[in-house]
């Protein structure tokens, strides 16, 4: 049976559990997830006792595969089957190099950070892996599991949005706090909850892998779900760009514009300009929120929608206005 548990390897860890260090120090962060230092594997105990019995406190021991079982508190749904293929064929041959992270939960060993890990030991039909032990509620294991996950870029732009938004909604917080505690900018906190407002079936076409979150973005700039939706599935068809996603958006939005004629009065506005359509869709990025932008011959207005005193406040904070 291939090593478990053994001496570990600086870069496997710092791939599984530690964030770059150009990264920002995150609130609780991962170093309250591992406990602080890492122990050194001589002092993995072995998994002689059942997980009832588990000493209190955290430490490193070895545990029967079958006594690991995922959380449904997990915010990352998607696992790509090659890369974990991938994965198991190098736990194979060189063993668990970074403990997984579970607490005792049941008679069990509720994971907290390191599915990925143990879908791939099962695969790779390990009988037993290292588990790291920790003590942890339902808040504070959600908590712990997003920062790890957001940290490590291991969800897709859907995932991390829901991820924000059950954030925000257990524990209260508003943007401003939910982006402290990941270290994200509130900006990016800000147009990834912006993605929840897409139709659901664009919602699974970027869940999939087949929009981005650059095309979802733009795709925000439509005024309806019909039309966002209409807007996504030619996105796909064509495998337009995100460029080219722009200049369709712009040409959707200028369309009634275009159709409607004099008749409406003293004369329609004209087709919109490509380029201000653009420009509209990097300042509602930039700033998170609905941006309209009116141009015409050097004149116009950048109306710019908020809706509530926090995101007014976030906004005023974006422009370097003082609330005060």
């Amino acid at each position: 049976m291939p090593p478990i548990g053994g001496p570990f390897d600086s870069r496997e860890a710092a791939r599984e559990h530690w964030p770059p260090m150009s990264k920002p120090a995150l609130g609780r962060g991962l170093s309250a997830l591992l406990g602080g230092a890492r122990p050194p594997a001589a002092e993995v105990p072995p998994a002689s006792a059942p997980p009832a019995a588990a000493p209190a406190g955290d430490g490193v021991r070895r545990v029967p595969l079958a006594d690991v079982v995922p959380s449904p508190l997990q915010p990352r749904k998607e696992f790509a089957p090659e890369a974990l293929r991938e994965l198991a064929d190098s736990i194979r041959e060189q063993g668990i190099l970074s403990p997984l992270v579970a607490r005792p939960r049941d008679g069990k060993f509720e994971l907290i950070a390191g599915e990925r890990r143990w879908r791939a030991a099962r695969l790779a039909g390990l009988a037993e892996v290292p588990v790291l032990v920790r003590e942890a509620d339902d808040p504070t294991a959600l908590e712990l599991m997003l920062v790890e996950n957001l940290q490590r870029e291991g969800l897709n732009p859907l995932e991390e949005a829901q991820g924000f938004a059950e954030l925000m909604a257990r524990f209260g917080l508003t943007q401003e706090q939910a982006a402290q505690k990941v270290g994200r900018s509130r900006a990016g906190v800000a147009n990834a909850l912006r993605l929840l407002r897409l139709p659901a079936e664009a919602q699974q076409l970027l869940r999939e892998g087949r929009l981005s979150a650059g095309h979802a973005k733009v795709l925000l700039g439509l005024p309806d779900a019909a039309a966002q939706l209409d807007a996504a599935r030619r996105v796909v068809a064509g495998g337009l760009s995100v460029r080219q996603t722009e200049e369709l958006v712009a040409a959707v939005q200028a369309a009634p514009a275009a159709t409607a004629g004099p008749a409406a009065g003293t004369g329609a506005a004209p087709p919109r300009d490509l380029h201000v359509a653009a420009l509209e869709g990097r300042l509602r990025e930039r700033l998170g929120t609905k941006v309209t932008l009116h141009y015409r011959q050097g004149r116009g207005q950048v109306d710019i929608r908020f809706y509530s005193d926090d995101e007014l406040e976030r906004l005023l904070g974006l422009l370097g206005v003082a609330a005060e």
